[in-house]
């Protein structure tokens, strides 16, 4: 039955005894005087019964706990015991000073609903929505995304192709045993599979590792094993209930370890199976995380997990857009709907998506143009060759003309091949010079080998959306756009900061809810640092203190002393035991 916190605030409650203690301008008072406005109970009320049950934990406290669960980067248990224990927390959730408002089990279970029931937004939604009351984020008119990615290190264990087979029988394994109602030990030793119970395949394997033969006859001898377990899974599979639980346990493992069969070993040219050389990007690196895929950011730098895509408002700082991909997609990937997001989380039109040269691919280009949303994103410049590129010569594609950096002229246009675009071969054209007006060119050896009679220049499927980008480089918003694109760089920073560079979960889903949570930590505590300089409302309790000081005051002479009844001391004279 879904719980609901008292709206009366008590004197007892941790935000009004102890805020000056911990801080008026701090994370925790600021979560304190509004977390009444992030949340409300009614906002969950799908997640419960509302007519019969024993009242939960009111989500709304949940939801604040989890905030500080990822602005202290601490595990579930440690933010059971910091609500209970820690004067911070308690301040920040309102609760009483003895009170222990969760325990560990609640606060998963509360996350699993979030999750199951697609309200793993809500939160990081809330955090923009606090941002427009905070007067952080305008309300109305447009507004500029920056869009970047970074990576986030998966949750799930790496290995090489012999303990991820090993890996990926085993996970089969478990699930054919508990269909059969065995121990896995007792199944495992009736079939001798044995072997696949130990830490490490690969590391219990008494062979030398520099004899190939050795090398060869143990991964044969996975093979072998892998596909004999597969065919207990199918068979295994068309006695269970279709559609049912374990159908739906087995098949997930059995899929994952086909897939690693097929992308991890190949036949050698003497017939025997030999692992495959070169890595696919639809890899799977982690049987323990299927999702995980491998990646770069750079030519120097590879990670095995995820790639986090933000959009960050420019003007506040916040961001605005979150999403989880792949570690092997490309950063365009679903950048016009991360920016569509933008807008629709913001609530404002927007003017412009600004990325970096990975965004600014002819493709993406070409998505956002259909989608009526400008793009502001540099053309990479083609690499040095020493000799002229195709940016030292002035195209005009509406005119069909093409200058060279000599002066030369020419509306000479060939077909120059074809270009994948969208998965179909679309033919190219180019602009031909003629011999006559580069031979005796004194830049010709600067412009293309001897062997040529004519410089050709060839014109990309989307030369008119790219000559475009290159005169808007040239211009002064250029500028301003790479100073406003920095920000969400920064916001990139303060999320890595906040614990989202490793996973906490396996699973992309699951890696996106941290996502959004680590983004609304990063959201409210700029708007918190933005509203310390405002006046904040007064808490109820030191009031109460404050008017019993008055009333000491006024009446203190009486009270400090002993009366004349007493029979104790004097009446002038202060009494020794009074405290």
């Amino acid at each position: 039955m879904l719980g609901r916190r008292d709206p009366q605030t008590s004197i007892f409650d941790g935000d009004q005894r102890y805020l000056g203690h911990v801080g008026e301008k701090t994370f925790y008072a600021y979560l304190a005087q509004h977390r009444h406005e992030l949340f409300r109970d009614d906002d969950f009320a799908d997640l419960y019964r509302l007519d019969w049950g024993r009242p939960s934990v009111a989500p709304s406290l949940l939801c604040t706990a989890l905030l500080l669960q990822h602005y202290e980067r601490c595990s579930d248990q440690e933010a059971a015991d910091r609500a209970a224990y820690d004067q911070r927390w308690k301040v920040a959730l309102g609760t009483d000073e003895l009170e222990r408002p969760f325990a560990k089990s609640t606060l998963q279970l509360f996350r699993a609903q979030l999750q199951c029931n697609d309200k793993g937004r809500l939160p990081f939604e809330a955090s923009i929505q606090q941002a427009k009351r905070a007067g952080k984020l305008r309300s109305e008119g447009k507004m500029r995304a920056a869009l970047d990615t970074t990576a986030i290190w998966g949750r799930g264990a790496v290995k090489d192709t012999y303990n991820l087979l090993a890996d990926g029988v085993l996970r089969v394994m478990r699930e054919v045993a508990r269909f059969r109602g065995q121990p896995l030990a007792k199944w495992a030793a009736g079939r001798d599979l044995e072997r696949f119970l130990g830490s490490s395949i690969k590391g219990e394997a008494e062979i030398d590792w520099d004899d190939k033969r050795a090398r060869r006859e143990l991964l044969e001898g996975l093979i072998k094993d892998a596909r004999r377990v597969l065919e207990m899974a199918g068979r295994a599979r068309a006695q269970m209930a279709s559609g049912s639980r374990d159908e739906q346990r087995l098949l997930a493992a059995t899929e994952v370890l086909s897939q690693v069969l097929v992308q991890d070993v190949e036949p050698g040219d003497d017939g025997h199976p030999q692992i495959r050389q070169g890595t696919s990007a639809d890899r799977i690196c982690s049987v323990h995380d299927p999702e995980m895929r491998h990646g770069r950011k750079s030519a120097s730098t590879r990670f095995d997990g995820h790639k986090l895509a933000i959009g960050a408002d420019v003007e506040s700082q916040l961001v605005v857009a979150v999403d989880v991909l792949p570690g092997s997609a490309k950063d365009d990937e679903g950048s016009l709907e991360l920016a569509q997001q933008a807008e629709l989380n913001a609530g404002l039109k927007l003017e412009a998506a600004l990325g970096d040269c990975a965004y600014g691919t002819g493709p993406n280009r070409q998505r956002f143009a259909k989608a009526n949303l400008t793009l502001l994103a540099k053309v990479p410049r083609v690499a040095e060759t020493g000799r002229f590129v195709k940016d030292d010569f002035d195209i005009d594609i509406e005119q069909a003309t093409c200058r060279c950096p000599a002066g030369q002229v020419t509306t000479h246009i060939v077909s120059a091949g074809k270009q994948i675009v969208d998965g179909e071969r679309v033919p190219l054209k180019a602009f031909q010079f003629s011999a006559r007006q580069c031979g005796p060119c004194p830049l010709r050896d600067r412009c293309f080998s001897r062997n040529q009679h004519g410089r050709l220049v060839r014109l990309n499927h989307f030369e008119a959306l790219h000559r475009e980008a290159r005169r808007w480089q040239q211009s002064a918003d250029f500028g301003i756009f790479r100073e406003q694109r920095q920000v969400v760089e920064h916001r990139l920073a303060r999320m890595v900061q906040l614990g989202v560079r490793q996973a906490r979960y396996f699973g992309r889903d699951k890696t996106l809810f941290q996502a959004l949570m680590v983004a609304a930590v990063a959201n409210l505590t700029l708007v918190a640092a933005h509203s310390f300089g405002t006046t904040t409302p007064t808490p109820f309790y030191p009031v109460i203190l404050g008017l019993a000081a008055a009333l000491i005051g006024l009446f203190g002479a009486s009270w400090s002393q002993c009366g004349p009844d007493t029979g104790c001391h004097r009446p002038a004279q202060p009494c020794p035991d009074r405290r």
